[in-house]
């Protein structure tokens, strides 16, 4: 998210977390001014990729962040130090066909969330989507966001997949009319197929 306009649009309609990129090379890097929106029960979530934890501490600090989703190769002690500082952590996986997910092992005891992305020249919005059978080889005891190119179009396929760890879905380019600005009515449409019952 970038602009203030379309923030309270997207807040509007209830979500439980709303991410703001603080990786400089990201087409949707924010250094805008969040004072004076209402973010209610909407967590703010800050993302970083291999960003120094001194600096990321003064943006933390900066936005109120509540949430640290960390896109690089952050280790379990980088993760470990920015808990005692009292923030929310979502370690970021980058899934090919043959990822290992005994690699989250380390990051058990200190990661609040996992989040499983398709792996791809970037880090994070690659706008992809991997095979979700993967995560059938998932079996952590450790919560994980859903994400990689999910859309308006994957909205049953969302709502058809069952994981017991699965808490939610990332969504970012599949909704976007440009970078950093949502498509406020597929959105809205997206979590109505969610929310209707069959």
């Amino acid at each position: 998210m970038k602009y203030p306009g379309n923030i309270k649009a997207v807040l509007s309609l209830g979500i439980d977390f709303m991410g703001f990129i603080f990786y400089p090379k990201s087409v949707r890097y924010f250094e805008g001014d969040l004072s004076g929106i209402d973010f209610k029960q909407t967590k703010k979530v800050g993302v970083f990729v291999d960003e120094e934890i001194k600096k990321l501490l003064q943006i933390a600090r900066k936005y109120g962040l509540d949430y640290l989703q960390l896109h690089g190769k952050e280790s379990p002690e980088y993760v470990r130090k920015l808990k005692k500082e009292g923030y929310e952590v979502i370690k970021v996986f980058s899934v090919g066909k043959d990822f290992d997910f005994g690699v989250c092992r380390s990051y058990m005891a200190d990661a609040d969330m996992f989040l499983f992305d398709t792996k791809g020249k970037l880090p994070g919005g690659n706008g992809e989507q991997f095979d979700w059978r993967i995560l059938e080889k998932y079996d952590l005891n450790k919560p994980f966001l859903l994400s990689g190119g999910i859309g308006l179009e994957h909205a049953f396929q969302v709502k058809n997949f069952k994981h017991p760890q699965c808490v939610g879905v990332d969504v970012n380019s599949g909704f976007e009319i440009e970078p950093g600005l949502k498509n406020v009515v597929k959105l809205t449409g997206f979590i109505r197929q969610l929310s209707a019952t069959r």
